[in-house]
């Protein structure tokens, strides 16, 4: 006598949701991605109630309340920043140097970043921040 089953029980795994969850992964990591910059220096900059964007050509020297300076996010002595302007200078046409001085950093450091500018003969514009209401 032979006993056996003639219908043999069917598994499947329903991945219908599968998608859903994926989806929701990506988004999630795509924001939390935009968040976080890791190659950000920390400053407070003066606030202005006008400003204008600025986009072609730009070379941006920021200085942080420590007197730390960067080009393009990269820490350089303040003896070595004339010939740095020279050297990112002559890749650019008509370069414009981006200041970002910290607010608490005195006065004076900012006009011996200007003047090496006015030696250099390259135009130099100082970053502000709008006052949020």
């Amino acid at each position: 006598m032979n006993l056996r089953k003639r219908n043999k029980p069917h598994v499947e795994v329903s991945t219908g949701s599968m998608n859903d969850i994926m989806f929701f992964l990506m988004l999630f990591f795509l924001i939390v991605s935009t968040l976080v910059s890791p190659n950000v220096i920390k400053l407070l900059l003066p606030n202005a109630t006008s400003g204008k964007a600025v986009s072609k050509g730009t070379i941006t020297l920021s200085v942080n309340q420590d007197l730390s300076y960067f080009i393009d996010n990269k820490p350089i002595d303040y003896s070595n920043i004339e010939t740095a302007l020279v050297n990112a200078a002559k890749t650019i046409n008509e370069p414009t140097v981006i200041l970002k001085v910290d607010k608490t950093v005195p006065v004076q450091n900012l006009v011996d970043l200007l003047d090496i500018g006015n030696r250099l003969k390259i135009k130099m514009i100082l970053a502000t921040q709008t006052p949020t209401s």
